[in-house]
């Protein structure tokens, strides 16, 4: 898997004209992009690291300072200089021992622009947040435990999970009592949510014992996501005794946004932090693998040190689209730990086999163990190796959306939005012959083929619609989906579903919406259908990792089929989606010693 992109001409924006020497040279390999290098000039203007007052080695510094600027744009904290050469070996690289002589000796580092620590080279602004959130971390774990209500507790557990909950689900629950913060690891259908609403009946009736009564928040990264969330705690609570499910009434699940308050005045800053906390008891946030690094400090800063944080999600999935890998490194910074937060869950409950056995080749096995599981005959697996895809996608694209488009004629619009769970295109890439703008242009081909209509309106019946981005005015949040209904009076509606329910706009009114045929898998993060179609682009493609294809083949409830090459699934299953971070280092290295104080 490469790293690079091939400029496509001299006017490439990618493309930085006035660059010299080896950041040139890097550019045009298509390693560093303008942006880079235009972000590191100005920094290394600001240090006085270039002009004639530049020291001897400022070609170096800034070098380094654009692949930290690089770094993050790649999903990474920081750059670790001494395997950098290994994204493209063929280049000119300096000489490692000096090149980290030239950066620690820089005026970036003695100013604090660029920071050196475990071996990796940190702009400041994510030295600070990785650093704050190892601090509130630890703070939490440092303060005085919650008091417990023993008898309460003993009877509770046997109450909400007798028959119930495994020893795993059990212990989980358990400790989330006995501490303030909790990590509920597993991966799809090892009840995950089932634990989450035991945990929160337990919680309540320790506040109700103390003669309280139990806040709540249940957040997600994205409304789709949270919309989930809300209706499977609501389903797992309404089976418990009524006692229990009185006690946790009006659970309403959230983005993280809108849970942190939206600020149309700043992009990183919400109206809760250390100054304002929220006051919920207890905040719940799924599919915790999706919240990047500057979210979490966020969040971490928001909620009070006495309430309980349960992050919960499946480790092994796509990392965030933002900077860092959060989950991760929390699992494994406390991987030996006694005092760990992380409770695991791996006893796996649904009745789908054969996608279980997936799904744990992509986790720990090898590319012979995938294609194994991907070749066994199976009424719930199905590999479909073919040059041409389009045969093997028609029928079921074109039947999901003849599902929404009759549903949406008839003006039905939740029959439309669950048309839409039945199954699902998911795609690596959004440009290119496997990517998802293509495939949504096809599979609107053969409907209006179908249907005998020309579907050149933007706004047609039946279009499968997919929110891109936050909307905090109209309520409509990144991840949700919906469908263009036909109403009484003739004309068409977008219906959105939220954590809410369904909600019915003006199409004009919905400006970060796209067509959803078929998406990405890193948008399909946070949902489910029933059945999953996964189209692997060739094995070339730098998209291509064991996180991404677990997580396309975990979206599915009932069914995967896998369209693609060998050669594709030997490249997916080989190559690990890394990236440079020093959270777990820092986990790791505090332990056992005093806790630093989060900065204000």
């Amino acid at each position: 898997m490469t790293e690079l992109f091939e400029p496509v001409g001299e006017q490439d924006p990618r493309l930085a004209l006035g660059a010299t020497g080896r950041l040139a040279e890097l550019n045009r390999a298509g390693l560093l992009e303008a942006g880079d290098l235009h972000v590191a000039t100005r920094v290394a203007d600001l240090a006085g690291e270039t002009g004639p007052d530049a020291g001897p080695d400022a070609d170096l510094v800034l070098l380094a300072l654009a692949l930290a600027v690089r770094a993050v744009r790649h999903g990474s904290v920081a750059v670790d200089l001494a395997t950098a050469p290994e994204i493209a070996p063929e280049l000119d690289w300096p000489e490692p021992g000096a090149w980290l002589r030239a950066v620690e000796g820089s005026r970036l580092v003695a100013q604090g622009a660029l920071r050196l620590e475990h071996g990796l080279l940190y702009l400041d602004r994510y030295h600070r947040l990785e650093q704050q959130v190892c601090d509130d971390l630890l703070a939490r774990a440092g303060q005085r435990p919650p008091e417990v209500e023993e008898a309460a507790l003993a009877a509770a557990l046997e109450r909400v999970g007798a028959g119930r909950l495994s020893a795993q689900q059990r212990e989980a629950a358990e400790r989330s009592v006995r501490q303030w913060t909790t990590v509920l690891t597993g991966g799809p259908g090892t009840g995950k949510t089932t634990t989450v609403a035991r945990i929160l009946a337990v919680l309540a009736d320790q506040a109700a014992a103390r003669g309280e009564r139990l806040s709540v928040a249940l957040s997600a990264p994205t409304g789709k996501a949270a919309a989930r969330l809300q209706e499977a705690v609501e389903t797992e609570l309404a089976g418990l005794p009524a006692e229990d499910r009185d006690r946790l009434r009006r659970l309403d699940a959230m983005t993280l946004h809108r849970l942190l308050g939206w600020r149309p005045d700043n992009a990183t800053r919400f109206r809760h932090d250390r100054t304002n906390r929220l006051t919920y008891d207890v905040v719940v946030v799924d599919e915790s693998s999706m919240v990047e690094l500057t979210l979490m400090a966020r969040l971490l800063e928001a909620v009070r040190p006495q309430a309980r944080l349960l992050l919960v999600g499946d480790p092994r999935q796509l990392t965030s689209v933002g900077a860092g890998a959060v989950l991760s490194d929390l699992v494994a910074g406390h991987e030996g730990d006694p005092a760990s937060p992380v409770v695991s869950l791996t006893e796996n409950y649904r009745s789908t086999q054969d996608i279980k056995t997936l799904a744990e080749a992509l986790r720990t096995g090898t590319a012979d163990e995938v294609l194994a599981a991907l070749r066994a005959p199976s009424a719930e697996l199905e590999f479909v190796e073919t040059d041409d895809p389009a045969s093997v996608l028609r029928a079921d694209t074109l039947a999901s959306a003849l599902a929404v488009r009759r549903a949406a004629e008839r003006g039905d619009p939740a029959a439309a939005v669950r048309a839409l769970d039945e199954h699902r295109l998911l795609c690596a890439h959004r440009e290119g012959p496997f990517g998802v703008r293509v495939w949504n242009r096809t599979v609107e081909q053969w409907l209006a083929e179908e249907i005998g209509q020309d579907l050149h309106q933007e706004w047609y019946v039946g279009r499968p619609l997919l929110v891109t981005t936050n909307d905090h005015a109209l309520e409509v949040y990144n991840g949700e989906t919906g469908a263009v209904v036909l109403g009484g009076d003739g004309r068409v509606r977008a219906w959105i579903a939220g954590s809410g329910g369904l909600h019915d706009f003006a199409p004009g009114r919905l400006d970060a919406v796209e067509t959803m045929h078929a998406m990405t898998i890193h948008k399909s993060q946070g949902s489910q259908a029933r059945r999953i179609t996964v189209l692997l682009p060739e094995e070339g493609s730098r998209l291509l990792s064991r996180e991404l294809f677990y997580t396309a083949v975990t979206r599915a409830q009932r069914h995967v089929r896998v369209v693609g090459s060998e050669a594709a699934v030997r490249a997916a299953v080989e190559t690990r989606a890394q990236r440079a971070t020093g959270l777990r280092q820092r986990l790791q290295a505090a332990r056992g010693g005093a806790t630093r104080r989060p900065e204000g």
